[in-house]
């Protein structure tokens, strides 16, 4: 279980110790749009294999970023969304989109000034 004396005094760390990884950003990109089945997110997720996307669901159900929902169906059909903690995630996860957008647009002017 994950403890709260589990993160790291630095709250710029203990941000990046939660989102810094590839996987766990895009799939809160991907929560954001609504609840997703297991099945959408590793479409969506072009590369990522079965064995990480249950890894890093797991660890962000842990750190309270997101539910997982399960109903008794047969076969049985899984859901997560973003908690309401997840959901404060929204500005980082707009300044990270800004930022991107501007360093193309950035770069794309470099290079044509080079030309």
């Amino acid at each position: 279980m994950f403890m709260i004396t589990d993160l790291p005094p630095c709250p710029v760390e203990t941000t990046l110790l939660l989102i810094s990884d590839k996987w766990v950003v895009l799939i809160l990109r991907d929560l954001r749009t609504g609840t997703k089945r297991f099945g959408e997110l590793q479409k969506s997720l072009k590369g990522i294999s079965q064995k990480v996307l249950t890894e890093k669901l797991r660890s962000m159900e842990e750190h309270e970023l997101v539910n997982r929902t399960v109903y008794p169906e047969v076969p049985p059909r899984v859901e997560y969304s973003l908690t309401g903690l997840g959901e404060t995630l929204y500005p980082v996860l707009d300044a990270l989109e800004d930022w991107g957008w501007n360093y193309k647009r950035l770069v794309a002017e470099s290079q044509e000034r080079k030309s």
